[in-house]
């Protein structure tokens, strides 16, 4: 004769929690309010149609508000845009790239990468490093 089998109880699946990027407080992820905000120095890692967007989280609308509205006041530089999008290719693969191999990989024109290369000379400049 079959002996049966002693069902385990399931454990619920606890999701981690989320983190509001305005208060810093941690909530559960059901509760998120998530949503894309203009950034000109967020390049997505993996997909270009997300450059210039930056997901943020926050814990409620008032939060998400504020966000928007922070990020509503910078200003959006095309040329720290550009440079992020050069970092990102610089990152993945070989340190030296010919500027029409780059070019290519960016999508950008020569002189739009130049711009974008004296933005960030000029840029570490006045931070001074």
């Amino acid at each position: 004769m079959w002996k049966r089998r002693k069902r385990r109880a399931r454990r619920p699946r606890s999701s981690a929690p989320e983190l509001c990027d305005l208060c810093g407080d941690t909530f559960p992820a059901g509760e998120a309010v998530r949503g894309y905000v203009a950034d000109s120095s967020s390049a997505h890692p993996t997909d270009e149609r997300h450059d210039g967007l930056r997901r943020v989280t926050a814990c409620c609308e008032a939060h998400f508000g504020m966000i928007r509205e922070e990020y509503g006041r910078r200003p959006f530089v095309d040329e720290e845009l550009w440079a992020a999008k050069i970092s990102r290719v610089m990152m993945s693969g070989p340190p030296a790239v010919p500027m029409v191999r780059l070019a290519r990989r960016t999508g950008l024109h020569e002189p739009d990468i130049r711009r974008a290369i004296a933005w960030h000379n000029e840029r570490r400049r006045r931070l001074g490093e």
